[in-house]
């Protein structure tokens, strides 16, 4: 099986899982169309295609129809996402010390699309669509305790549905950069372009989508305020969960914004803030088609992939 990017009549960008043979994955195809449908984010859908894409490998592995799977079914994909994919066939043995292939976190996040699928499919009385549902009583986990929490008087004498299968993850704490790391790339960068996108995401705390979809309109230089827009980009680039806000910048922000409008940006004819030329010629990285060109600014907005050779370069001249 594969996942298959689709683009739909109306020019929206959608995603399926196909067979061996090309032909989609009928159960799939109608769940992900109707995400597609609902206007969900490309990037959700994708991420949705995939994990189903493992969950129908692992039935058709074991010759289980979707709708006939069982909660013991659901726990064997578990121990099977665990696994490398070179022993989930049961051709090779994998030793005991191997490191999970999937964290506990990923796992989850599978689960959590599996039962998505699910629920779509009760509306169409499936029968296995309450597999991965079981429902959490109003004790929430404290019977037996004087122990509620804040808000319990809210939700807490109403059941909730939860997954009936979850693995327990840990939760790290956030690696965060010195100041000292922080100037250090900073400093590292031979381009404003460069300079801006890392300072957007340093001061500002933009994810890079949001950053990469940066339009010249959304920056307030004499308010110092940089605006996150929900739009449709050239990079596919999206807002996460399609919500807007505006973010204070302080004024060193701004005036790197205006020393590269007038020394590298100059008369560039585009809406996007970061903009770059590309060329396929003298890949320093295998398997990657396109590189960032190290020159001047051409009016296309930066896609994530020439972001991430930008990354690739500095972290060279940092270490």
């Amino acid at each position: 099986m594969r996942v298959q990017r689709v683009v739909m009549p109306w020019d929206a960008v959608s995603w399926t899982v196909l067979e061996a043979d090309g032909s989609p994955v009928g159960a799939v195809d109608r769940f992900l169309g109707f995400l597609s449908s609902s206007e969900k984010s490309p990037n959700t859908v994708k991420s949705y295609a995939h994990d189903l894409k493992d969950w129908f490998c692992y039935l058709s592995g074991r010759g289980l129809a979707w709708d006939e799977v069982t909660l013991e079914d659901v726990a064997g994909f578990v121990a099977w996402l665990r696994l490398p994919p070179q022993g989930r066939d049961g051709t090779v043995a994998v030793l005991g010390e191997q490191a999970h292939h999937c964290g506990a976190s990923t796992v989850n996040r599978k689960l959590a699309a599996v039962a998505s699928f699910y629920r779509f499919h009760a509306r169409h009385g499936a029968k296995a669509a309450g597999v991965l549902r079981a429902i959490q009583g109003p004790g929430r986990g404290y019977a037996g305790t004087a122990f509620r929490p804040f808000l319990h008087h809210v939700t807490g004498r109403s059941p909730r549905p939860r997954l009936a299968v979850k693995v327990k993850a840990p939760r790290p704490l956030p690696r965060v950069l010195t100041v000292t790391e922080a100037q250090a790339i900073l400093d590292a960068c031979g381009h404003l372009r460069d300079r801006l996108l890392l300072a957007m995401l340093l001061e500002a705390g933009l994810r890079i989508g949001e950053a990469l979809g940066m339009r010249h309109e959304d920056i307030d230089i004499g308010g110092c305020l940089v605006r996150v827009v929900p739009r449709d980009n050239a990079n596919g680039m999206r807002a996460k969960g399609g919500r807007g806000r505006a973010v204070p910048a302080g004024a060193p922000l701004m005036r790197l914004y205006a020393d590269y409008l007038n020394r590298e940006y100059q008369a560039v004819d585009s809406d996007y803030v970061l903009s770059g030329r590309r060329d396929n010629t003298n890949c320093p990285e295998p398997g990657v088609i396109w590189i960032l060109c190290l020159e001047c600014a051409s009016g296309q907005p930066l896609f994530a992939g020439e972001v991430r050779i930008i990354f690739w370069l500095y972290r060279i001249v940092i270490n």
